[in-house]
């Protein structure tokens, strides 16, 4: 019984890290396109705390640094398992980059207008997942912390 638990285990950390992986290539991947440039306008230029982002690098420049941050975060999860420093630094970047985007959610109306609350509207539906993409990193920063120091 020990063994069945262990692989379940292991098969679904694999299904975790996938799951936290693809979304961030493929929407990482998705930030060098003009309509994702297109899609963060009312994103970060409604949120006060990512608005400096615009000044910084401009509507295009903002979108691809997201898309950088994010494909560079999935490379460094997908080698986490084999180097707890890539963990270390994916589980950081991870939780930063999903704090981020769940926080978007205390700034911008996430409920359908029509039901109110608890009905989310089309953002909330979109960024309710975060919630457990978050979840995700921060257990991968844990355990790459506890690798790292028991090493």
């Amino acid at each position: 019984m020990r063994d069945a638990s262990t692989n379940i285990l292991r098969i679904g950390r694999f299904i975790a890290l996938a799951g936290i992986v693809l979304p961030l290539l493929l929407i990482g991947g998705l930030k060098f396109t003009q309509t994702e440039v297109e899609a963060l306008k009312p994103l970060i230029g409604g949120t006060p705390w990512l608005a400096w982002l615009y000044p910084a690098f401009g509507e295009a420049g903002a979108s691809y640094f997201l898309g950088i941050v994010e494909i560079a975060t999935a490379l460094l999860l997908v080698a986490s398992p084999w180097a707890a420093r890539a963990g270390v630094a994916a589980g950081a970047l991870a939780s930063l980059t999903f704090l981020t985007t769940c926080s978007i959610m205390l700034a911008l109306p996430i409920w359908d207008p029509a039901l109110g609350f608890p009905a989310l509207g089309p953002l909330g539906s979109f960024l309710i997942k975060d919630v457990a993409l978050l979840g995700i990193a921060v257990v991968v920063l844990g355990e790459s912390l506890g690798r790292l120091r028991s090493a």
